[in-house]
């Protein structure tokens, strides 16, 4: 049987980039996988965003965004990563985070070296912690997947934006070195750091798309070119979502219905009525 990591690994031994649009709950999560996608993120922005309605300040707990996790991965099959903060504590707390998100599905987690309480990494008011604990958070978080091998380690730094960035390349040559699956050098500002960053860390890399965020907007051939094996797209549907919630509102508010929306039986469609129904029909047809 194929795992949720093992078909993550698949997925990044492909000579490609791998477009990752992220998601925030069950429905984006299958509407992803219904577009054809291979994968998706569980966005720590757009949970807290979407759960809470509250900024991604490290202000939505670990059993919070665990919940949340349950649900996405048990709405589709394509491998979902997941966002673990800074481990929610020290590296005792990034073991049982590491555990607890293969348990509930994700097919990998990521780590990173920001002080707690964390910031969204394309906003200001960001620290990290200095290169001894933060090494600490990778290596206890290696060591929790190495107990079943099934999810994969994404460490992430942003010293880049707080020390520059070749305090960033260190930190992400030393991730690499222990045992980190995929390495994230958060908010590169232009392309020719970006082409810094792959030839300088070696392993597997993913870049950050953040609509009006510090990083270049790439293509996926270019992307690919640079040596990126995933592109995360973070905010791309809770902006989307959000920008059409406001305007069908403003509608409403002018005593107008909204024109932009999905016709009523796509929506049953996609979230499933259709799959349910026909589940009910089989179980009703046994009893007979």
């Amino acid at each position: 049987m194929s795992t949720p990591a093992k078909k993550l690994r698949q997925l990044l031994a492909q000579d490609r980039c791998n477009i990752m649009p992220c998601c925030y709950d069950g429905l984006t999560a299958k509407m992803i996988e219904q577009a054809g996608f291979d994968l998706t993120f569980m966005s720590g922005f757009a949970v807290s965003a979407a759960r809470l309605g509250m900024p991604d300040t490290g202000l939505i707990s670990y059993g919070e965004m665990l919940d949340q996790g349950r649900n996405i991965c048990s709405r589709v099959s394509i491998p979902v990563l997941g966002d673990g903060d800074t481990g929610y504590g020290n590296a005792m707390n990034v073991y049982r985070t590491v555990q607890g998100y293969q348990k509930s599905g994700f097919a990998a987690v990521m780590i990173e070296d920001q002080v707690s309480p964390k910031r969204c990494g394309h906003t200001k008011g960001k620290l990290v912690v200095e290169r001894e604990e933060a090494y600490e958070r990778i290596a206890a978080a290696v060591d929790a997947r190495n107990e079943s091998d099934d999810i994969l380690i994404l460490a992430r730094t942003d010293a880049k934006g707080v020390k520059g960035l070749d305090e960033a390349i260190a930190r992400g040559q030393k991730f690499y070195e222990l045992g980190a699956d995929i390495l994230f050098i958060e908010a590169p500002e232009t392309a020719e750091e970006m082409k810094i960053i792959c030839k300088e860390v070696p392993g597997i890399q993913m870049a950050n798309i953040i609509e009006g965020g510090k990083t270049p907007i790439l293509t996926p051939e270019e992307l690919h070119e640079i040596g990126f094996k995933i592109a995360a797209y973070p905010l791309t549907l809770i902006s989307a979502a959000m920008l059409a919630v406001e305007e069908a509102l403003a509608s409403l508010k002018q005593g107008i219905s909204p024109t932009k929306l999905m016709p009523f039986d796509q929506v049953r469609r996609v979230v499933g009525f259709d799959d349910y129904y026909k589940e009910e029909l089989r179980y009703s047809s046994s009893r007979r």
